[in-house]
């Protein structure tokens, strides 16, 4: 008789995921993240069949969980420049209010074992801000460079604003402006 599952199950095991690889790296055990949730070591694989189908699991819900901070209160109507800062301010704020998932989603994506099925599900919440990126291509406002460099040089320099934000929280608001304001010069067109 197959197990009945449980959404609560679902998202502790996630949790605890997000949390242990966060902290010990996505070689840790999946013992220490049945453990953190307080389940059985095959419970995990009730929900998740191997420890990839949890890592691709995981990556999907935390670019969802990044998009939806992202996309919280976006200016549909405003320039390039004020959504693109809007895009980044939330960047940062989600990266320090959620350091475990930042980090968790930081090492999955450098991660060999991403499936591509994941790797478009965890773009799909993003097709807005993409569009946007290539409409301000086409209109000259930003420099033509390919979207997963601008992507990559977005994704660095808000890693280290956030890396300094979280180390000097007196110096947050000064790291994620000038963070911004060093994006904005190497990608605006001149």
């Amino acid at each position: 008789m197959a197990r009945l599952r449980s959404e609560d199950k679902r998202n502790a095991i996630l949790l605890a995921a997000t949390q242990i690889f966060a902290e010990r790296g996505l070689s840790a055990p999946t013992a220490a993240i049945s453990n953190v949730a307080g389940v059985a070591e095959g419970t995990l694989f009730t929900y998740f069949k191997t420890k990839d189908d949890l890592l691709n699991a995981l990556y999907c819900e935390l670019k969802t969980s990044l998009a939806q901070a992202l996309m919280s209160g976006f200016p549909r109507r405003s320039s390039v420049r004020h959504r693109l800062q809007h895009v980044w301010d939330q960047y940062i704020e989600w990266g320090i209010a959620n350091p475990a998932e930042q980090r968790a989603l930081k090492q999955i994506e450098v991660w060999g074992g991403l499936a591509e099925e994941s790797k478009r599900a965890g773009l799909a919440p993003f097709e807005e801000i993409q569009t946007m990126a290539e409409d301000a291509v086409a209109q000259r406002v930003i420099k033509d460079l390919p979207q997963s460099f601008i992507a990559a040089t977005i994704s660095a320099l808000a890693e280290t604003a956030i890396d300094f934000a979280r180390n000097d929280p007196a110096k947050a608001e000064q790291y994620r402006s000038s963070g911004f304001e060093i994006l904005w010069a190497g990608i605006a067109h001149p």
